[in-house]
């Protein structure tokens, strides 16, 4: 009886390892919601989302009749690169893990990329919205993408509704104009409440997205892939000059939008002192916020948009499951990030979150709440890029924004450093 039970499980795992060969070859495709093979055993999902969070979502989706099942394990948000970095290269890491779209590129030679013939291009845009697209590279897939945190405007009602300011602004013309009203100052200029954080880097939470937020806004990718390879294209757009000198005049007392300066503290937690009309975050903020003043009567809109533009455009945070190289059992890994980034699992994920699912089919599902229907649309619209370092592009965005303040660059030049920064940054 043993014996028999012995062959029967090596027939088994024999024929998951030909079918998984079969799937990433491309001769049994991909991308209908599902796998058409069957997964066999457990494997490892590490990532530095709340067991709590994981352990309800995990319970379920285990419980489906399966052959295989996810055990997961929670990783310090501080320590997760070092900690993940070690283990693949001890050949005892995951066999998947949470991919944010700023450690893509980090991780691009060590993830196991789900070929183009199994997953097709039109498949994968036709299931995921824009922002998945930072993990489709020309040679395939780096990841399922699962979620979308999208950037948006968040503002503070009482401020408005004391202006006679009925709806937030729609685009950056009707921004620009409102400022001013919202800003209060001082017999010497000394600025006492502020429509906008915006002109500083250091002190305005999320600086680079908004910045990236303007620039992809004009039409530039930031990194595009050429050949294979990955290349700044910054300063291949002459209108990224204006839009920087648009972002630090917030920061200029002699502008008629002057509303921010070095003695502020970050934006978030100005904001949550009801001096800041608007400020700029991340849908998964809003607990935060909430948290931090309960009393506090805000809203949320869409991020301002290019008045007459043809396409609407905000920042986000794209997370997706990714398949390491290293993993012991590839064709369940597969199947599992394939399944789990396509149902059930990642609308309940999303929601646990507060952010939007990656799934097309699944951002029509919006929640029944005030902020959800904002967030799920911004999430349609949302646009991410591959940063090859998130800690070195942060320097070069802040260097950028403070040549400029400090008038140790032209708008023109600190573009072009940025570029060539960023380019140095994107060679293997």
């Amino acid at each position: 009886m043993k014996d028999n039970f012995q062959i029967i499980m090596v027939v088994v795992f024999i024929a998951a390892a030909i079918l998984g060969v079969l799937v990433f070859s491309g001769a049994i495709p991909l991308g209908g919601g599902g796998s058409t093979t069957a997964g066999v055993g457990p494997v490892v999902l590490w990532g530095t989302i709340p067991d709590e969070t994981m352990a309800t979502l995990l319970e379920e989706y285990n419980t489906v009749d399966k052959n295989y099942t996810v055990q997961y394990i929670k990783k310090s948000a501080e320590t997760f690169d070092q900690d993940l970095l070690e283990a693949l290269a001890a050949g005892s890491g995951p066999d998947m893990f949470f991919l944010p779209d700023d450690l893509a590129y980090h991780y691009a030679n060590k993830i196991f990329k789900i070929s183009l013939e199994s997953y097709p291009i039109a498949t994968f845009k036709n299931n995921f919205a824009g922002a998945g697209e930072v993990f489709l590279l020309s040679d395939g897939l780096l990841a399922f993408p699962i979620t979308i945190d999208p950037l948006v405007l968040y503002y503070n009602r009482s401020i408005l509704d004391a202006n006679n300011i009925v709806f937030p602004p729609k685009d950056w013309d009707e921004f620009i104009a409102l400022v001013p009203k919202l800003t209060s100052k001082d017999a010497n200029n000394k600025i006492i409440k502020s429509g906008a954080a915006l002109g500083h880097f250091a002190n305005v939470l999320h600086a680079k997205d908004i910045l990236s937020t303007l620039f992809m806004q004009l039409g530039d990718k930031i990194v595009a892939e050429k050949g294979g390879s990955f290349i700044s294209v910054l300063d291949e757009n002459e209108n990224l000059e204006p839009a920087l000198v648009f972002y630090t005049g917030f920061a200029d007392p002699l502008k008629s939008i002057y509303s921010w300066n070095r003695s502020f503290p970050n934006s978030r937690d100005f904001f949550s002192t009801e001096r800041l009309a608007f400020y700029f975050g991340f849908a998964s903020e809003f607990p935060v916020l909430v948290n931090k003043n309960p009393n506090q009567n805000f809203q949320v809109a869409p991020v301002p948009q290019l008045r007459g533009a043809a396409f609407k455009l905000t920042s986000a945070n794209v997370t997706g499951i990714a398949i390491s190289s290293f993993s012991k059992n590839l064709n369940t890994a597969l199947i599992a990030a394939s399944e789990m980034t396509a149902g059930e699992f990642a609308r309940k994920f999303a929601t646990a979150l507060g952010v939007a699912p990656a799934r097309r089919d699944l951002l029509v599902q919006v929640p029944n709440d005030p902020f959800s229907p904002t967030f799920y649309s911004s999430a349609l619209f949302a646009k991410s890029w591959l940063d090859p370092s998130p800690k070195d592009t942060d320097n070069i965005f802040r260097t950028i924004v403070e040549g400029v303040l400090s008038s140790n660059l032209t708008a023109d030049n600190a573009i072009k450093d940025a570029s060539a920064k960023l380019g140095l940054l994107l060679i293997r």
